[in-house]
């Protein structure tokens, strides 16, 4: 028992077992959660901090191995927060990793579902492509970005899918032109039963306008407006099928038909610097 006002702390280490440097503002970090690694699925997310003052940082779930106990983790260097994290190496620690958090992605036997990422939206896409093939589904893959060097994941994301296809603005890698030029192509060769969508707001609101075009039922994530990741602090709200909806609670994915992207994407100018 605590004697003189003495408390008993358990310290639990969310160490750092390796990171890889994408590009100077995109890492990917390897870290020990025994716990959250065994209980997580596709979809879900966790909430990190470094020091007890810190800020709270939602971070989708990319991958995790439940034999070995780890997650990874790829964050984007978008402000000073995930600067720091972005800074850290190999043995540092997080204060905090709480998790699982959020709704769990539907998986099952769709058939054939197409799976579209732009930038580092490709890591939350990940999961998702993993758990669609091993349910059976025929996946096709869209990676999409700027230019070559900010491709991720190209080889995991091949090692699960019967097909990649790479979209580059500048023609650098595949082909050029946007990710919903490579999302057409596959919608007008063949039936597509499913598509999931993850990225930025704006490419995921052109991708939901294509496929509403062609009816084909199509979830997103919604992850980028995450702040408090609890429901408490509101700055997530989003409007779907008429109804508001807390991405953190609900979500963070939502029949991309049903969203109000319009007004996502100025509720995200809040953050502009």
């Amino acid at each position: 028992m605590p004697r003189n006002h003495e408390t008993l702390t358990f310290a639990i280490m969310f160490e750092i077992l390796s990171k890889k440097n994408y590009s100077p503002r995109v890492v990917e970090l390897t870290v020990k959660a025994p716990l959250i690694a065994k209980s997580r699925r596709p979809g879900h997310f966790v909430i990190v901090r470094l020091g007890a003052g810190g800020e709270r940082i939602p971070l989708t779930i990319a991958d995790a191995d439940p034999e070995l106990g780890t997650i990874m983790l790829v964050v984007q260097d978008v402000g000073e927060s995930t600067s720091q994290i972005c800074r850290l190496q190999t043995g540092d620690c997080f204060t905090d990793v709480v998790g699982p958090l959020g709704q769990a992605t539907d998986i099952r036997q769709f058939g054939t579902v197409v799976c579209c990422g732009g930038g580092v939206g490709v890591a939350p896409l990940l999961p998702i492509i993993k758990a669609m093939k091993a349910a059976g589904n025929r996946v096709i893959s869209v990676l999409a970005a700027r230019n070559k060097d900010l491709i991720i994941l190209q080889d995991r994301v091949a090692d699960y899918s019967d097909e990649v296809i790479i979209m580059t603005d500048d023609g650098s890698a595949g082909q050029k032109g946007l990710v919903t030029d490579g999302v057409e192509l596959v919608l007008k060769r063949e039936k597509v039963d499913k598509v999931v969508t993850i990225g930025p707001a704006v490419m995921m609101k052109f991708v939901s306008m294509l496929t509403r075009r062609y009816d084909v039922p199509t979830i997103c994530s919604l992850n980028t407006i995450m702040v408090d990741g609890t429901g408490m602090c509101g700055a997530c709200r989003v409007t779907v099928n008429g109804k508001m909806k807390f991405v953190c609670i609900d979500g963070p994915e939502f029949d991309a038909h049903g969203v109000d992207f319009d007004e996502m994407m100025m509720r995200l100018k809040t953050y502009d610097q």
